[in-house]
Formats: structure tokens, C-alpha cells, sequence
């Protein structure tokens, strides 16, 4: 009997095929496993998960594009920084800038992703407009984070209408729009916010602008040198040619503090407070 529990004690602490690294340490749950990296947080992202904060300077970062596929559905590809897909140690320590992703479409999750391609079949996208979002994890299943809020992407998906043009399909596009046109009459806008950037200096001084869900904020930035305008948590970009305002539209159907900033300069414009 003293050599049976040796031998189950030994086969325990081999683990399964003798990889440590997928397995928890005794007592800790799948989002608490071992690992010192950044700092565990009691808040959840939108999945359940727990926020694993770390530093802004090099975090890891992600980006979506989705390409048509030639016969059936989407090609998406996660541009990453900062960051390795490590599918073999899922389940483990947390590593820094190591993990996989989740994808989702609406807000559900559809899959877990092991590297930077996916493709997306139509069948699993209904009919309209739709909203693609990937959020990164650590091998431990903590959700990467900063100030906060965790390191996602996010890229808009339209399927049309059966017979509608465009091949029964159209993928989301993540580059810069063009400025847009202002909505005409003062009445369309809650609120107008006007922003200036010179010598990397931004005008008014950056500070929060405070909206009630629904509202339609107007955002005027003017740069004197070409950049890129980012608002954080919308995912919405606005090219920013030099010398010349440009206009981003949007409606702030999100609740919580939203940054906006410029990608080139790195520049904090404002904040959009949505309560």
C-alpha cells in the first residue's frame, strides 16, 4: 500500500504528460493561478474575468482586421504587440506578454484564439450590423489590462440582406475614416467639443467631458501636424491631416471613462466621461 501511494503521488506531481505548466497550483482557481506578473484586480471584464493590471509602457496590445474569405465567410487577423500566443501552457503561471485571445461577436464569445488567424464562417453571423471585439488573456485566464481596462481590439462586421450586393457578406474596417461632415444644425449635437494641437501642445488643456448615455458628442480636432485621433473603447479612428480640422460623430452608447488620444504624438485630447 506504501508503494501504491508513492506511485499516485508521483504520477500527481508529474501531472498530465509532465507539463507543470497546465496545471493550477493546489487550491487556486483557473483566474488565480501562480504567477507575479502585474497586479490581480476584484474587477471583471465583460466575460467574468479577472483584470491582471500591468504598466502602459510596453503592455501588450491587439488589433482586428477582418478580410473576405474567397468562398465562405471572414479571414480575421490579430496584429500584436508586446505579446506571444503560447498555446501550450494555457492553464499555467501567468507570463508577461504571453496568453491567447477570445473572440466576440456582440458581446458572446464565440472562440478562444491560439494565434494572430481565424477564419469566421458566415453561418456563425447573423443578418445586420455586428460588432467583433478580441481581448487578450494571460495563460492563467486573467485578462490583461491597463488602467483598468482590459487590452482588447474591436472591428464592425455588416452582413447584408440575402441578394443584397456584396456577395451576401462585407467586412469591418479598422482604418482611419475621413473627417466627417458636421451635422447640420446645432440641435443634432449634445455636445461640441473643439480641440486644438500645436508644437505637441493640446488646446484647451485636456479634461473630462461628461455625457448621459445616448448622447451625441461632436468632436473638432485640428493638428498642425498629420496624425491619427483614437478613441479608446469605441475603437473609432479619425485621420487628422495637417493643418486642417476633422470631425468625428459619435454616439456615446457605452457607460464608463473613455479616452481620446492621438496615435502618432501619443497625446491625451480629452476624456469622455458616459455615465
Amino acid at each position: 500500500m506504501l508503494a501504491l501511494a508513492l506511485l499516485l503521488a508521483g504520477g500527481a506531481a508529474a501531472g498530465c504528460g509532465g507539463r507543470a505548466t497546465t496545471h493550477h497550483k493546489p487550491g487556486t482557481s483557473h483566474e488565480q493561478a501562480s504567477g507575479s506578473v502585474g497586479t490581480l484586480l476584484a474587477t471583471v471584464d465583460a466575460s467574468g474575468h479577472k483584470l491582471r493590471e500591468v504598466p502602459a509602457e510596453g503592455a501588450p496590445e491587439v488589433r482586428l482586421a477582418l478580410r473576405p474569405d474567397s468562398e465562405d465567410g471572414w479571414n480575421l487577423q490579430l496584429s500584436v504587440e508586446n505579446f506571444r500566443f503560447t498555446p501550450d501552457s494555457t492553464g499555467g503561471a501567468a507570463l508577461p506578454g504571453a496568453g491567447h485571445a477570445h473572440l466576440e461577436l456582440d458581446g458572446r464569445k464565440i472562440a478562444r484564439l491560439y494565434g494572430p488567424w481565424f477564419h469566421l464562417p458566415a453561418a456563425q453571423v447573423p443578418e445586420g450590423a455586428h460588432t467583433l471585439t478580441v481581448r487578450l488573456y494571460a495563460d492563467d485566464h486573467t485578462s490583461w489590462a491597463v488602467s483598468g481596462k482590459p487590452v482588447e481590439g474591436a472591428a464592425q462586421l455588416t452582413v447584408p440582406a440575402p441578394g443584397a450586393s456584396g456577395g451576401g457578406h462585407s467586412h469591418g474596417d479598422t482604418s482611419p475614416q475621413p473627417p466627417q461632415s458636421p451635422p447640420p444644425g446645432q440641435g443634432q449635437a449634445d455636445r461640441t467639443v473643439t480641440i486644438t494641437v500645436r508644437d505637441g501642445k493640446v488646446s484647451p488643456a485636456p479634461a473630462r467631458t461628461e455625457l448621459r448615455r445616448g448622447e451625441r458628442v461632436v468632436l473638432r480636432v485640428t493638428s498642425d501636424r498629420a496624425d491619427t485621433l483614437h478613441v479608446h473603447g469605441y475603437d473609432k479612428e479619425l485621420a487628422l491631416p495637417a493643418g486642417q480640422e476633422a470631425t468625428l460623430i459619435l454616439t456615446a452608447d457605452r457607460t464608463g471613462l473613455f479616452e481620446v488620444e492621438t496615435h502618432e504624438s501619443g497625446l491625451v485630447l480629452t476624456q469622455l466621461l458616459v455615465r
